[in-house]
């Protein structure tokens, strides 16, 4: 069967898992002779726990009280998800520009089984940042204050964002041609968008016309929801953001999944012919 015939080959559901396994291997084996990615990845947020939540914990304060190294974990830890982006989209446009779609053409395979196989392989690395970053996060004071299904929910809640993160960065490596472009704008990712929400910060701190922009912020949500698994401290915004973050949470990412995958496997898909 051509592979210019559509994303279905013989073999169904099974044949497809066996693709994106041998996919997401090859990506790891690339990553474990670049360990580099990792260390990128774990940086940020490592760097936003020891800086914020250590030595300047004392000049930062909460809106209604408590502890800001708790506070801070749910935003570094998000970071990990951001910090993401970069790696995969480069991987991704790095595979287009060496002319592994062109080599994957003359193969019966999934078209869909390449993409998802960088975003595995990427998200089981992610998963062992996010370890990491917990792993510090603990060694320097913070604590979750609830039982242990709502804290495994707040760390399930910060696994699907790392992954809807990833094909953000799928979505850039098929659509950005340079290299370049890629490398300097996923750092703004992972350090901008943080701080254009209350990952660090309360609302009640942002100068009045970012509010509303951190109030909507998918960012805010997920981190307003996991403090609230995690009995963490939460600020106390208005409007429906913060009142209803797991609503939020749901349908900002639901919608970034879909149109990321879609608009990727498409391109994906216009590229091969």
């Amino acid at each position: 069967m051509s592979a210019t015939a559509g994303i279905a080959v013989p073999g169904g559901p099974g044949a497809v898992l066996t693709e994106v396994a041998a996919v997401a291997g090859r990506r790891l084996r690339h990553l474990r002779r670049a360990p580099g990615r990792f260390i990128g990845i774990t940086l940020n947020p490592l760097v936003s726990i020891l800086v914020l939540g250590y030595l300047f914990q004392s000049s930062i304060t909460i809106p209604g009280g408590g502890d800001y190294q708790e506070y801070l974990f749910a935003g570094a830890a998000l970071q990990v998800g951001l910090a993401g982006v970069g790696p995969t989209a480069i991987a991704v446009a790095s595979d287009r520009q060496g002319g592994l779609i062109d080599r994957f053409r003359s193969l019966p395979i999934s078209r869909a089984s390449v993409l998802f196989g960088h975003t595995c392989a990427d998200f089981l690395v992610g998963l062992v940042g996010l370890i990491v970053v917990t792993a510090v996060g603990l060694l320097l004071g913070w604590r979750p204050h609830t039982g242990p299904v709502q804290v495994i929910a707040g760390f399930g809640l910060l696994a699907v964002f790392l992954y809807v993160m990833l094909w953000v960065g799928v979505l850039l490596g098929m659509v950005l041609h340079s290299l370049e472009s890629i490398d300097s704008l996923a750092p703004l990712i992972a350090v901008v968008f943080p701080f254009l929400s209350n990952a660090f910060l309360s609302e009640q701190n942002l100068p009045g016309w970012l509010v509303p922009l951190a109030a909507w912020n998918p960012i805010s949500a997920v981190a307003t929801a996991c403090r609230q698994l995690w009995g963490n401290p939460v600020t106390t915004g208005t409007g429906f953001p913060s009142e209803h973050p797991g609503i939020v949470v749901l349908v900002t990412l639901a919608a970034l999944f879909a149109v990321t995958t879609w608009i990727s496997l498409r391109r994906y898909r216009d590229a091969s012919r």
